[in-house]
């Protein structure tokens, strides 16, 4: 796809989203969150909804679960270029609750133009809601954390959501250890620089 046509492309689905009222937590949002990251990335990071911060500010993950996930990032040398990060729902459920069935299904058509230009090879799957809105079923974490599923073209690995590994202390080394597994496939699939060695 030529960078022009992708670009209308892209800004339609940004105005569809924006435009959207197939379920009625538009109404009661700020802002659509739609993503942060590359428009083009090998990774795509996803969430369950907006929070609070995110929808003052209409970017995922830019509280204190953001705050986590970006030092991860940015420790393993996973920079802007490689990531998209988006949330199953693209409007703050109110009092931050779980978004509702009918919610998720209303916004999946918009989730799959999302990976239709973002094409994404990696996906990271942060929590339970992703996964359940994902594979349509729910999930025993600690039967799905940290493996990988090998699914039409995809490479998918579930991970604790930060919020979650932020509530509960001794999950915090889950997920950076699953951060690390996926900065590890981004290298084994060629699409990262190897990381350079720590220096003495």
């Amino acid at each position: 796809m030529e960078k022009a046509e992708f670009e209308a492309r892209w800004n339609r689905f940004e105005d569809n989203c924006r435009q959207c009222h197939a379920c009625g937590l538009r109404d009661g949002a700020t802002n659509v969150v739609i993503y942060r990251g590359s428009k083009n990335a090998p990774l795509m990071i996803i969430g369950e909804a907006p929070g609070g911060d995110e929808d003052v500010k209409g970017l995922p993950f830019v509280g204190k679960s953001g705050m986590l996930l970006q030092n991860l990032l940015d420790l393993y040398d996973i920079d802007e270029s490689l990531y998209h990060i988006c949330n199953i729902v693209k409007c703050r459920p109110p009092e931050n609750r779980r978004p509702e069935r009918e919610e998720i299904a209303a916004c999946k058509r918009h989730l799959a133009e999302q990976f239709r230009l973002v094409r994404p090879q990696v996906i990271l799957l942060c929590g339970s809601t992703a996964y359940e809105a994902f594979y349509g079923q729910k999930p025993t974490m600690r039967d799905v954390r940290g493996r990988w599923d090998s699914r039409n073209g995809y490479q998918i690995m579930t991970s604790y959501h930060p919020a979650y590994a932020l509530r509960n202390e001794e999950m915090k080394i889950p997920f950076y250890e699953d951060i690390g597994k996926v900065r590890n496939k981004l290298e084994e699939l060629g699409l990262a620089a190897p990381l350079a060695p720590l220096s003495n």
